[in-house]
């Protein structure tokens, strides 16, 4: 299992091959699980761990990169009008109609 500093150096391409070996063995584990022939149930959560992981960087790594694109159209955030009180309405209870 890699950790995610290790995960972060990599380069994109490697990461998305390492993610698809990670999605091809957590198959084959489940596979095995279903079967009872799993000898480490554990190594079920690890997986699923390391490609979260994965999952991580390549969004960090998205996000890093979309500011650099639309920074030139930014606007500058709008304020927010003061905050005034509802009048309040009394409730009239109304009773049910009788019958007869």
């Amino acid at each position: 299992m890699t950790k995610a500093t290790h995960l972060r150096e990599m380069s994109s391409d490697q990461l998305h091959f390492t993610l698809t070996e990670s999605q091809k063995e957590l198959f084959r584990l489940r596979f095995q699980a279903a079967t009872e022939k799993l000898d480490a149930p554990s190594n079920l959560r690890k997986l699923r761990r390391e490609i979260a992981r994965i999952y991580t960087v390549q969004s960090e790594r998205e996000k890093t990169a979309a500011p650099k694109a639309a920074a030139p159209e930014t606007e500058p955030p709008k304020t927010a009008a003061p905050k005034t009180a509802a009048p309040k309405i009394a409730s009239k209870k109304t009773a049910a109609p009788k019958k007869s």
